[in-house]
């Protein structure tokens, strides 16, 4: 159908769907792994985060979880970036959707920022992820 073609992007829509509900489970495991690290006097403490970055000025010995940090912000924004496509693609009015930059805009982002955030995220947190045995005993 030529004039949904014009003027619905509902396929872009579902897609940016898709990476929200990405990005909410993304933002759900960094911050589970950033509640399991916390410490090191208190908090859960069962597993050890790699320093990636100099530890905390004012405590010894913690490892500040940036790559949870990166991960959640990425998630925030993809979130953010479906709510413009939602909008975007409840304008298109008759037989044309001007906002279509803005959904092609804003799903491309998207795709970007959870691959990048994604892999840092693999190399630089997961891979070197330890159990704290002492805690955990």
């Amino acid at each position: 159908n030529k004039f949904e073609a014009l003027a619905t992007h509902d396929a872009l829509v579902e897609f940016s769907g898709t990476l929200n509900t990405l990005a909410v489970s993304c933002m759900k495991i960094a911050n589970d792994i950033r509640m399991l690290a916390s410490g090191p006097r208190c908090g859960i403490g069962e597993i050890i985060l790699p320093a990636n970055e100099p530890g905390s000025s004012i405590m010894p010995g913690k490892v500040n979880p940036t790559q949870c940090e990166a991960m959640t912000m990425v998630c925030a924004q993809v979130m953010g970036n479906h709510v413009a496509v939602s909008v975007s693609g409840s304008n298109g009015h008759f037989e044309l959707n001007v906002f279509k930059p803005v959904i092609a805009y804003n799903v491309l982002q998207s795709i970007r920022l959870l691959s990048d955030a994604s892999l840092s995220f693999a190399q630089k947190c997961i891979v070197g992820i330890k159990p704290d045995l002492e805690r955990i005993e």
